[in-house]
């Protein structure tokens, strides 16, 4: 009797637990989180990412270094761009091809993803000279090196597309060039922004380039999870770094709805480079 008792009691508890499970799912969505922007863990303030990355071994790392004339090093850098960027290479919804990308589009300023299904393309192999038949410029000893907005649902950026109420410490350069396009469907952007973080990094760093343009179009926003949605990119090109010195480097990312605090990484992305060619 006792271990009948004991039977039931389980039963009639597990039930209880499976039925309350089932009811719990039943108020999530698998394509849209419940807590959202500042309701949740994640907030509304987007932070930076950049690739490549040092491999598995080096996890903390954040330092590029490799030797411009040995081939060895530079085709590892290489490759581990072309992995990342393998899935913004798929293109249909074959065998072997990623899901949704069927889905993606060619944008602009002006012509944006208009069907309930698409998305816009980020066309990598049009990034020259940051493409994988060039090897992203590494053998140049002036490598490229890719930056994303961390995805946040429904975050809908603010931009900076005019003069005024610029942030003083935006780089004079950004505002000019934000002056240049003020007033055009251009300045509908998250601007971007890569220097030295110390007085020897900005005079070891040299001249910098932005590809494919200066940021992220907002016409990439808000995510909401569709399907083959990839976060856009912008190729930094490091044109001509001093070599043989270990440079720190940091990235930010501009807008009015994001705040930029150098300590916790938000708005902003550090790494090192380092490019020698003995």
């Amino acid at each position: 009797k006792i271990l009948l008792f004991y039977l039931i009691f389980y039963a009639i508890l597990v039930g209880f637990f499976a039925a309350m499970l089932a009811i719990f799912y039943q108020t999530l969505d698998s394509k849209m989180p419940k807590w959202q922007l500042d309701g949740s863990l994640i907030g509304s303030n987007p932070g930076l990412g950049f690739r490549p990355m040092p491999d598995s071994a080096n996890v903390e790392s954040t330092l590029i270094y490799y030797k411009a004339n040995d081939k060895g090093s530079v085709l590892k850098w290489a490759q581990i761009i072309d992995d990342y960027l393998e899935q913004y290479r798929k293109k249909g919804s074959g065998v072997g091809e990623a899901s949704g990308a069927e889905y993606r589009v060619p944008c602009s300023f002006t012509t944006g993803a208009t069907g309930e299904k698409q998305v816009c393309d980020v066309p990598v192999d049009d990034f020259h000279p940051c493409t994988s038949a060039n090897q992203y410029n590494y053998e140049e000893a002036g490598p490229c090196v890719f930056l994303k907005l961390n995805k946040i649902f429904n975050w809908v950026p603010k931009p900076y597309n005019n003069t005024e109420d610029l942030p003083s410490n935006m780089p004079d350069d950004l505002k000019q060039h934000i002056k240049m396009v003020s007033g055009k469907p251009d300045a509908n952007t998250v601007w971007v922004s890569c220097e030295g973080e110390n007085p020897a990094d900005v005079e070891n760093i040299g001249p910098v380039q932005y590809i494919p343009r200066r940021g992220f179009p907002a016409y990439y926003y808000p995510f909401t999870n569709k399907e083959g949605y990839l976060s856009p990119l912008v190729a930094v090109l490091f044109e001509k770094p001093r070599t043989g010195v270990l440079i720190n480097i940091e990235c930010k990312a501009w807008a009015k709805n994001i705040f930029y605090d150098r300590y916790e990484r938000r708005g902003s992305v550090h790494f090192e480079l380092m490019v020698d060619r003995a």
